[in-house]
């Protein structure tokens, strides 16, 4: 059992009490090393539309979400991580589980539809291409020639 005791107690006695003990440590224990760099975004403007690049490093595809609702695109990634221990015997000393979200909202207007826009995921980076609205224009003013 003694073999064991550096690896029960190499966290923070705190850890307990203290819910923000992993933001200063320099890791999430959800989202690990990588927490700083989650869900920064370029957002590029073309002719036609907006081109979204947010970076999700860690996380799988089936993690990573996006809807349209109300002129809003929400994208959310979610994970979860679980660690076990078990002594010699097999028999479990210590189980913790995390999970985790996080998401951002961008108001790309009312009238864009999901199926006009364009999604991909790779290396940990989610693309997401909205097509620009045609801008509005006020109707021009006819005047009326009073005689």
């Amino acid at each position: 059992m003694s073999a064991m005791l550096p690896r029960l107690f190499d966290d923070s006695v705190f850890d307990v009490f203290d819910p923000f003990a992993d933001f200063g440590r320099g890791h999430n224990r959800v989202f690990g090393k990588h927490a700083s760099h989650l869900m920064k975004t370029d957002i590029r403007e073309t002719d036609s539309s907006y081109k979204f690049s947010i970076d999700l490093p860690g996380f799988k595809k089936e993690d990573v979400s996006a809807e349209l609702k109300d002129g809003y695109l929400t994208v959310t990634a979610v994970k979860s991580h679980q660690d076990e221990e078990k002594n010699e015997e097999g028999k479990l000393i210590r189980q913790e589980r995390y999970s985790g979200s996080c998401s951002r909202t961008f108001y790309v207007g009312e009238s864009v539809d999901e199926k006009d826009c364009k999604a991909g995921f790779e290396d940990g980076i989610l693309t997401i291409e909205v097509p620009k609205q045609p801008e509005h224009q006020e109707p021009a003013k006819r005047m009326i020639t009073i005689a």
